[in-house]
């Protein structure tokens, strides 16, 4: 769906709301109008500059201010709800949390092999991190229509949260354990990063744990969702010994 102007704009972007794609007017220069483009680049949304003419056009007669926005109605869960889901089924919790991944087919792949394996569901951080949106539900093969997906302010305050209740974190990343050495029984959440960025440092520094992928090639690093794919079936194997 699309909406128009800058007060609808600016209430969906405090909303969190799921942004395809920001489309704005090309000759704005006013502080109003760059305080939202800047709120929106960093929310890592995708920014299309068109001339007046277009917005015109895609607005079909409404008065857009120079804004005009696809979002996508999809609907998110909170972090208790992915706990009350691995309860219901008497499951110690299996979560995976994202840091900072923003390639839409990334997302989609993760939630895809995340909802095979029984994946509890994947939490992703409100800012810097794409969002679930036509893209992702398409990658995703009809698979995030079915699992919870959590968008947080701050995935370190969540992981202190799941720490307290119990979950073990482990961060995927370089320099950690062995992942077929370690001992992933019971409630478990992976941290994946995001491309070439890794894991942050302070994320990996309040994790329980940091597991690595062993490496045998002369490429030593995996794609986010191959990574992910990894780690998770990993925990699946050691989980029904």
């Amino acid at each position: 769906m699309k909406i128009y102007g800058r007060n609808a704009v600016e209430e969906a972007l405090k909303a969190g709301t799921t942004f395809d794609r920001l489309i704005v007017q090309q000759d704005l220069k006013d502080a109003a109008a760059n305080r939202l483009i800047k709120e929106a680049k960093d929310r890592g949304i995708k920014i299309f500059f068109r001339d007046k003419t277009a917005l015109d056009r895609d607005s079909e007669g409404a008065r857009h201010q120079g804004f005009v926005a696809e979002i996508t109605d999809f609907k998110y869960s909170e972090v208790d709800d992915i706990l009350a889901y691995a309860e219901e089924k008497g499951e110690p919790p299996f979560i995976v949390i994202l840091d900072g991944v923003e390639d839409p087919h990334n997302l989609g792949s993760v939630i895809r092999v995340a909802e095979c394996a029984g994946v509890h569901g994947v939490i992703i951080p409100r800012h810097r991190s794409v969002t679930v949106n036509e893209t992702v539900v398409k990658v995703s093969s009809g698979a995030a229509a079915h699992l919870r997906v959590a968008k947080v302010p701050n995935i370190n305050d969540v992981i202190a949260e799941l720490k307290e209740k119990g979950v073990w974190v482990y961060a995927a990343d370089m320099d950690g354990d062995d992942l077929y050495r370690t001992n992933l029984k019971g409630a478990v959440a992976f941290v994946i990063g995001g491309e070439g960025k890794g894991v942050h440092r302070l994320t990996r520094e309040i994790c329980d744990g940091i597991v690595s992928i062993p490496m045998f090639g002369n490429v030593n690093s995996l794609n986010a969702s191959v990574a992910a794919g990894v780690v998770i079936y990993e925990k699946v194997r050691q989980s029904r010994e």
